[in-house]
C-alpha cells in the first residue's frame, strides 16, 4: 500500500497570511492549540474565581474582554452563583462578543472605558474580579467595593513576553521593564485604602512554534508591539521564521501575579 505523501511545509508567506487573517476579538486563545503554548499559574485563576463567586452576593468583573473567563467561572460556580453579576468592557468589539456570551447567563455587560470612573454606586459590590486588566483603577475599585469586600484578580506582571517584545523593538528602558511590578501595584492598592491579603507572582514559559502564531499574538495583544503590522515588521518576522525553522520554538516568558485585596470595614 502506498504511503500518503508528507504534507508540504507551509511557507513564510502562508503562515504570516494565516496569522493575519484570524479574528482577534475576545480572550479565546484556542486558535493557538498546537502552535503556541504557555504555562499556567499554579493558583488556577478561573477555578479560584469560581470558588469566590459561589460565596458572593453582588459581583463586578472589570474589563471582561469577550466574557470567556467569567462565563467559565459562572458555569463552575453553579448552582451557587451570585444573585447579581455585572461586567464592564471598554473595547466595542469585545463589548458585543461579551454581551452575546454573557446575556444568556443573565449578566449585563456595561460599555465603560478602561480609564473612566466605574458607572456604579459606592459600595455596590462585595466582590470585584478581573483577569489581566489593562491597568487597575485602584481608587474606583476601592470605591465600588462594600466594606469588607474583596478584589480578586490576576494581573500581567513586569516585562511579560519581553523576549518577543525586544526582538521587535530592541532593548526597552528599565522604567518600561518595571511597569506593572507587583510591589508598585501593592503600594497603589494600599494608597487607595485596600488591604493586600495575598500577592503571589510567577514567571511562566511560552513557546511559539511558527511565525503565524507570533503574528496572531501581536495582533491580539496589541500593547506588546504598539502599531504592529505585518508590512511594517515583515523583515523581522522573516527572521523569526528562519530562527524557528533552524533552532525550534521561539521561547519567551510571561509574568503573572495574583491579587487578593480587601476593603477594611472601618
Amino acid at each position: 500500500m502506498a504511503h500518503a505523501p508528507a504534507p508540504h511545509p507551509r511557507t513564510f508567506d502562508e503562515l504570516v497570511a494565516e496569522g493575519a487573517s484570524v479574528p482577534t476579538e475576545g480572550w479565546d486563545f484556542s486558535w493557538f492549540e498546537g502552535r503556541a503554548t504557555e504555562e499556567r499559574p499554579s493558583w488556577g485563576y478561573a477555578r479560584s474565581m469560581a470558588a469566590r463567586l459561589a460565596g458572593a452576593g453582588a459581583v463586578l468583573e472589570v474589563q471582561t474582554g469577550g466574557g470567556e473567563v467569567l462565563d467559565h467561572a459562572l458555569g463552575a460556580a453553579a448552582p451557587h452563583r451570585p444573585p447579581l453579576v455585572v461586567a464592564t468592557e471598554g473595547w466595542p468589539p469585545n463589548v458585543a462578543k461579551a454581551t452575546a456570551l454573557l446575556r444568556p447567563r443573565g449578566v449585563p455587560v456595561v460599555a465603560s472605558p478602561d480609564d473612566a470612573p466605574l458607572p456604579f454606586a459606592d459600595g455596590a459590590f462585595d466582590l470585584v474580579v478581573s483577569r489581566h486588566p489593562v491597568r487597575p483603577y485602584w481608587a474606583e475599585i476601592a470605591r465600588v467595593l462594600a466594606p469588607g469586600g474583596t478584589y480578586f484578580a490576576q494581573h500581567v506582571g513586569p516585562a511579560s513576553v519581553f523576549e518577543l517584545v525586544e526582538y521587535f523593538l530592541g532593548p526597552q528602558p528599565e522604567e518600561t521593564r518595571g511597569h506593572r511590578h507587583p510591589d508598585r501595584e501593592r503600594a497603589d492598592a494600599e494608597q487607595a485604602g485596600l488591604e493586600v491579603v495575598d500577592l503571589r507572582a510567577e514567571r511562566l514559559r511560552m513557546e511559539f512554534h511558527d511565525v503565524g502564531a507570533v503574528v496572531h499574538f501581536l495582533r491580539k495583544v496589541v500593547w506588546m508591539v504598539p502599531g504592529f503590522t505585518v508590512d511594517g515588521y515583515r523583515d523581522r518576522l522573516r527572521d523569526v521564521h528562519e530562527r524557528i525553522e533552524t533552532e525550534g520554538p521561539f521561547v519567551a516568558h510571561s509574568t503573572r501575579h495574583l491579587f487578593d485585596a480587601r476593603k477594611p470595614h472601618a
